[in-house]
């Protein structure tokens, strides 16, 4: 019987040969296409501005481009296929090539190695031994390989630095403006309260015609002074326009029914200040105990039973912030409070803020005008009466 055609040994020998053949170029075709996915996914993350690293499940090196190359230039030489990069990192710390792991160089390690494998995606700054800073971002892939990018964000910090520094420079200079004005706020008013106040208790003594206009000029002129200040300074938070015009005389003042036997306490570390206030005290029918400054001020209130304190605020020894709290802080045990009205040149949102802030019921700003100090005082009897009551 005949034999199939290539039914035999030599038959199946060709078929062999054949199908080795097939396969052979399959597999050649298969690496020949791989080579060319390897090539451009090369040439993809080259083209990248970032440093980029491929690792695979067990954080060992797989693909790396230059620019992470050139990120890391210290530990460049470390870097080869199959290398652990936690294992780089170690040799890295050793070198000192990140600061952050000075002193702490495992738990550093610890740290960045927990990281890799969490591999969330979450951002990381890391500054390197050249002073460079890097943001870094680890992402696990779907075959559990881990991705990285690493950014360059040197200039980004350089820059926060010097807008830190320029803010800084700005809140200083805004503070030394704030400074500068309250100085001259408080180096122009006060003189002007003595001027304005003196002239004003003038102005209710016994006076002939040319004298009481002479007074009158005084303080017109004072007045004229006081609105100048506040404009140059810009800085009066009080009520606008109550300069525009000179003050009305003392026996004109509105000032409600008098705070007849009051006793008040005057800290002051003006002399003519505080002989204007006990003037204008006087003169509402009040009994005016004065003091120099913040300390003397708390000691005469302790030792004293007073209806009202009038503090002004910046005193040697003691300012009248500080007197203030002390008086309050004092009172917390003693179940009863006295009110308080500052007396300043100070006169900013900012100063009657810290002003309330400290304690004190009232803020009136220099030039006192007898009408405003007899109102406050009036206030107080009748914060005193509902207390009572």
């Amino acid at each position: 019987m005949a034999t199939k055609r290539g039914a035999g040994p030599s038959g199946r020998a060709f078929w062999g040969r054949f199908v080795q053949w097939l396969a052979r170029g399959e597999i050649a075709a298969a690496q020949a296409e791989a080579q060319v996915a390897r090539d451009r996914l090369r040439d993809a993350i080259e083209a990248i501005p970032e440093g980029v690293v491929f690792l695979d499940a067990d954080g060992r090196y797989i693909l790396w481009n230059r620019r992470y190359a050139e990120m890391y230039h210290r530990s460049a030489d470390l870097f080869s296929t199959g290398a652990r990069l936690i294992e780089v990192l170690r040799e890295g710390v050793r070198r000192g090539d990140y600061p952050a792991a000075l002193g702490r160089e495992a738990a550093w390690l610890a740290e960045r190695e927990a990281m890799l494998v969490k591999g969330s995606g979450e951002r990381h700054e890391q500054q390197l031994a050249d002073g460079r800073w890097l943001m870094i971002e680890d992402r696990r892939t779907t075959d559990g390989g881990v991705i990285g990018l690493r950014v360059d964000i040197t200039a980004m910090k350089e820059q926060a630095h010097a807008l830190k520094l320029a803010l800084a420079r700005a809140e200083a200079a805004s503070r030394a403006k704030s400074e500068f004005l309250a100085d001259m706020s408080h180096a122009l008013r006060t003189p002007l309260n003595g001027v304005l106040g003196l002239a004003q208790a003038l102005e209710g003594g016994a006076l002939d015609e040319a004298q009481r206009g002479l007074v009158g000029d005084i303080r017109a002129s004072a007045a004229q002074l006081a609105r100048l200040v506040h404009g140059l300074l810009d800085y009066d938070a009080g009520g606008p326009g109550r300069e525009d015009a000179p003050p009305p005389p003392a026996a004109e003042a509105d000032a409600g029914p008098g705070p007849e036997a009051m006793r008040v306490l005057v800290a002051d570390d003006n002399a003519t200040n505080r002989k204007v206030i006990e003037l204008m005290l006087g003169a509402a029918g009040a009994a005016a105990t004065c003091v120099q400054d913040g300390a003397q001020a708390v000691e005469a209130w302790r030792a004293g039973a007073f209806d009202v304190v009038l503090m002004d605020l910046r005193m040697p020894v003691m300012d009248g912030l500080a007197a203030i709290r002390a008086i309050r802080a004092a009172e917390a045990g003693a179940g009863r409070r006295t009110p308080i009205v500052v007396l300043s040149a100070n006169t900013s949102p900012q100063d009657r803020a810290a002003s309330a802030e400290a304690g004190a019921d009232g803020h009136i700003g220099k030039p006192v005008q007898a009408e405003d100090l007899v109102a406050a005082l009036n206030a107080a009897i009748g914060a005193r009466a509902e207390a009572a009551a």
